[in-house]
């Protein structure tokens, strides 16, 4: 008997707790319903904006095809375009395109070729997804290819309109022979 009175205080003491316990919590505001799942295709936007390289580097290319003093057949090293835009930048198509534009059918330059670019990398230690950031680096990796030119270019500002800047640069002097600026399209 005196076991049972025990549980039963025990049990009583307890259940008193809880109830003085629940009477001091803050009230809680009602949770807002979910707004209900509709099955329409939401649109999502790209996030890099595509660029007609070949609009927007041609006039400039065609610029630097007539600077003069430039010796037919010389050797042209281009390196891979330095992305200093707020956003991602396309700059692999910048580069193959102004690979196609100086080397497509003339005979001013003759542009080193991607094996020969990417077997010179290795043999230096460089990463084949190194983008030459420096010129003293593109520099130097052209007097290792025997090149007589680096054309040097950059996308800044706004990635969805960079602004462009090319730079053919003698590569025996580091001299700046020629530049262009312009603006992606």
């Amino acid at each position: 008997m005196k076991l049972f009175l025990l549980i039963s205080l025990t049990t009583l003491l307890l259940a008193s707790c809880t109830t003085r316990f629940s009477q001091y919590q803050p009230a809680t505001e009602p949770v807002p319903a979910a707004p209900p799942i509709t099955s329409e295709a939401l649109l999502i936007q790209p996030k890099i904006k595509s660029i007609n390289w070949q609009n927007s580097l041609s006039p400039m290319v065609k610029q630097m095809m007539s600077v003069n003093g430039i010796n037919n057949g010389s050797v042209l090293l281009i390196n891979t375009m330095k992305n200093n835009t707020n956003g991602n930048v396309q700059t692999g198509k910048a580069t193959a395109t102004l690979t196609i534009l100086t080397d497509g059918g003339n005979s001013k330059f003759n542009v080193v070729k991607a094996d020969k670019l990417n077997t010179a990398r290795q043999t230096l230690g460089l990463s084949a997804n190194n983008s030459l950031e420096s010129r003293s680096k593109a520099i130097w990796l052209a007097r290792y290819l025997n090149a007589q030119y680096m054309l040097y270019s950059t996308a800044s500002g706004d990635a969805k309109q960079p602004e462009l800047d090319l730079q053919l640069i003698l590569v025996q002097t580091g001299e700046i022979i020629w530049s262009s600026k312009g603006v992606a399209q």
